[in-house]
Order: structure tokens, then C-alpha cells, then sequence
């Protein structure tokens, strides 16, 4: 069979079965299975893909993601966050747009803590949203930064996409968790210019509203009490990585152990809390590592078909040079994000991909970067992005999905132009993962 033809058919059935609503794992497992069945000799195909998840699966550098994920939901559930929410809005003062600036601060703290996005959204549009709109702030000005900095800890640690990203590209985790902590400041700083900058130019968005006459250690005393501790996480985490202290699997083990501490410490534990906890946990991990047990024989199938191998020499015939190939591998995510989820858009391109850029001279930690960013930004395109349905979830009833999508373009734009920065100037992504070495 032809590469051309295998590949629209391996990609067309994917397609279809995702379509159906077939979850994102067995649409992946039931395509993996056929064409390895096709490609690598029936039953020994089979056998092959078994061999390949145990190998995957049996990886030490992949213990982040569950370690990450339950840091996160530890915090989530014990509810240490929303009171760090409350401690920031006590702080932010005379400043235009301020809840909306709080959101910015709150969201980019907690995705430092977290590294869910559904999360974050979610936590940010229950404690903040009502608040917002009843203040008089417009549907934009109050859902808007609320999904564009929830979705920001797609890039910062402890972000388990990135370990995912990572290991199925084969790019250094410990880097590529690092190389996001710029972007994602440079996104919460362009934020926060543009809610400024909208409020003063258009006040109704915004209102002006009266604050409580508060002594200096009442403003200051709930912020230093869950803010700083919490941000020391962050410190653990990151930390731990840019001082060759711990590996990505250390840090995380420490980022998990310290949260439990937290909650410890906040008498915010309880044995209800954890089991909700290691319950998400679960089912967050179980569903990537699923898709990481499929991921090299989904590869192997479309080389050994000749679809990698066609694919490159095609492009290569074009003789496109490395900023070229990084454009078109861009615009294919961006698309993709509009339609399919993140984990789908990583397993259909990561095997095309990574081979390509390496070709094309490509450095694999900018690579590892432009994923990240376009995946966080397919968060937030419609028609299908994840976080504008979290929003809907939140949002109350008389906001319709068209008040949601005007909410987020700007701060689409925003990331868009981030992302042309990072193409533009690499080193934004690549200087703090280089004090590693």
C-alpha cells in the first residue's frame, strides 16, 4: 500500500472514531492495533505493540506526571487556593481593571501550583467570576482573563503535558519544564498591559469600585500567610531542577510531599480531601499513560509504512529552510487545536514531527516550547476549545458560547503574538533551561 494512502487512512480513521465520541485512548489503541496488525505482520504486529507499552510504560521518566498531577489536586481539594485568591485580592489596589488583575496574578500563582488547566479555570471562574459580574465588570473583561491565565499552566511546572510532551518527543523534561517559566511571565505581564490599558481607555468595562478601609497588616498579613508559603512550592520545584538538586521525578516527589505539608499545616487535610485527590490522580494518569503505551508503535507503524520517510522527503523536495518547516508545523497545531484535544493533537504529530524538526535542524527544546504554546492556545479557539466549555460550566446562565468566544480572542491574539516572540527570538525559551548544565 502506498505511504499517501496509508496515512489519509490511518489519520481518516482516527478522525472518524474521535467523531463518534469514541474516547481519545481506544480511538488511538483500536487504529494502533489495526495498522500494526497491517504493517508489522499480524500477530507478531500485536505482539510487538504489547512489548512496546510494557518498554514505555516501564520508563523512571515518566513517575512526574502522576507525582505532578496529585500536587496539584492536594491543593485543589484541600482548598488552599481559593483562600490565596482571597489573600491577593486583599493586596491589588488603585490599579484599573483590578479583579481582573487579581485573576491574572491568582491564576498565573495557583498554575505554578497546580499545572491543570481545567483546574485553574475551573477554580478561578467559581471563586471570581460571580464576584466580577455583579461589580458591573462586562462578560469580557471578567471570563476572558479567567481562561487566559487558567490555561497558562500548560506551561509552567508542575505541568504534566510538559513531562508528556517530553517524553514522547524526546526532548530533556527537566529543560522543557523549565524553557515555559518565561513565556508564561511574559503572558500573565501582556495580560495584565492589556486589561490596564482596556480598562482606561473603556471605564465601563472595568467600574471603579470602593474598597474597604484596611490597615497595612490586615492588607498584607492573609497574603503573607498563604501566599508565600505557597509560592515557596513553586521555589521547591523549580528550584530543586535549576540547582541539579533533583531530577524532574525528585522535584516532583518534593513538590507532592511539600503540598501535603501545606495542607498539613492549614489543617486543611482530611482523609475526604486525599481521596478525592489520589481519585483524580488516578484517572488523569491512567488516561496519559495509556496514550504513552501506544505512542511507539504508533510511531514504528507509520515508519516502517513509509509515511515518515515520504513525508520528510516531500517536504525536504520543497527545500524549505528550519523557519519555514517550524511555520507549517505551527499553523498545523493551531488548526488542530481548533478541533481536536490536546493529548490527539501530540499523538497524530509527534511521530511526523520530531523526525522532521531533526532534519530540518530544529532545536528540540524550541520545539518542545512552540507544543506547549500552541496547546495551551487550542484551549481557547472555538469552536471546540476545552477551557470556553469549563467556562460555560461556570458562567451563569444568560452568558451564551458567543459572549465566551468574544471574551477570549484578545487574549488569543495575545498568546499569538507571544508565540511569534518566541519563534522571533528563541532564546526567551531556551536562556533559563541552559542553567542547568
Amino acid at each position: 500500500m502506498d505511504w499517501p494512502l496509508f496515512l489519509t487512512l490511518m489519520m481518516g480513521g482516527l478522525a472518524a472514531l474521535l467523531l463518534m465520541g469514541l474516547p481519545v485512548a481506544f480511538a488511538f489503541l483500536t487504529v494502533t492495533l489495526i495498522g500494526a496488525w497491517e504493517v508489522l505482520g499480524g500477530e507478531r504486529g500485536a505482539m510487538q505493540l504489547a512489548r512496546n507499552a510494557a518498554d514505555s510504560l516501564s520508563s523512571f521518566q515518566l513517575a512526574p506526571i502522576p507525582l505532578f498531577i496529585l500536587m496539584g489536586e492536594i491543593l485543589f481539594q484541600t482548598g488552599i487556593a481559593h483562600r490565596a485568591i482571597d489573600a491577593i485580592e486583599r493586596v491589588v489596589t488603585r490599579i484599573p481593571g483590578r479583579l481582573s488583575v487579581v485573576t491574572v496574578f491568582g491564576g498565573t500563582i495557583f498554575a505554578a501550583l497546580s499545572g491543570s488547566t481545567i483546574a485553574n479555570t475551573a477554580m478561578l471562574g467559581s471563586t471570581l467570576l460571580p464576584n466580577m459580574l455583579k461589580k458591573g465588570y462586562s462578560p469580557g473583561m471578567a471570563m476572558g482573563p479567567i481562561m487566559a491565565s487558567g490555561a497558562i499552566a500548560m506551561l509552567i511546572p508542575p505541568s504534566a503535558l510538559a513531562v508528556l510532551v517530553g517524553s514522547l518527543a524526546g526532548i530533556s523534561i527537566a529543560g522543557l519544564l523549565v524553557a515555559g517559566v518565561i513565556p508564561a511571565v511574559l503572558l500573565s505581564a501582556a495580560f495584565v498591559a492589556w486589561i490596564v490599558l482596556r480598562a482606561l481607555v473603556t471605564p465601563s468595562v472595568a467600574p471603579t469600585e470602593q474598597l474597604p478601609e484596611m490597615g497595612l497588616a490586615d492588607r498584607w498579613r492573609p497574603f503573607v500567610i498563604y501566599v508565600v508559603p505557597l509560592s515557596a512550592l513553586f521555589a521547591v520545584v523549580i528550584g530543586s531542577l535549576l540547582l541539579g538538586l533533583a531530577t524532574p521525578t525528585e522535584s516532583a516527589a518534593l513538590g507532592s510531599v511539600a503540598a501535603l505539608g501545606a495542607g498539613a499545616a492549614y489543617r486543611a487535610l482530611t482523609l475526604a480531601g486525599i481521596g478525592r485527590a489520589l481519585m483524580e490522580t488516578t484517572k488523569l494518569s491512567v488516561m496519559i499513560l495509556f496514550i504513552i503505551a501506544l505512542s511507539q508503535t504508533f510511531a514504528q507503524v507509520l515508519s516502517f509504512s513509509g509515511a515518515t520517510g515520504g513525508l520528510i522527503g516531500l517536504i525536504e523536495g520543497y527545500e524549505l529552510t528550519p523557519l519555514q518547516v517550524l511555520l507549517g508545523m505551527i499553523l498545523l497545531l493551531l488548526l488542530l487545536g481548533c478541533f481536536v484535544d490536546q493529548v490527539s493533537m501530540l499523538m497524530v504529530t509527534v511521530p511526523i514531527f520530531v523526525p522532521l524538526s531533526q532534519a530540518a535542524g530544529i532545536d528540540p527544546l524550541i520545539l518542545g516550547v512552540i507544543y506547549l504554546l500552541t496547546m495551551e492556545i487550542g484551549l481557547l479557539t472555538p469552536p471546540f476549545g476545552l477551557l470556553l466549555f469549563v467556562m460555560r460550566g461556570v458562567a451563569p446562565p444568560e452568558i451564551g458560547m458567543k459572549d465566551i468566544y468574544a471574551a477570549v480572542l484578545p487574549f488569543v491574539a495575545i498568546k499569538l503574538l507571544v508565540l511569534a516572540a518566541i519563534v522571533w527570538q528563541p532564546g526567551l525559551a531556551t536562556w533559563l533551561p541552559t542553567l542547568l548544565h
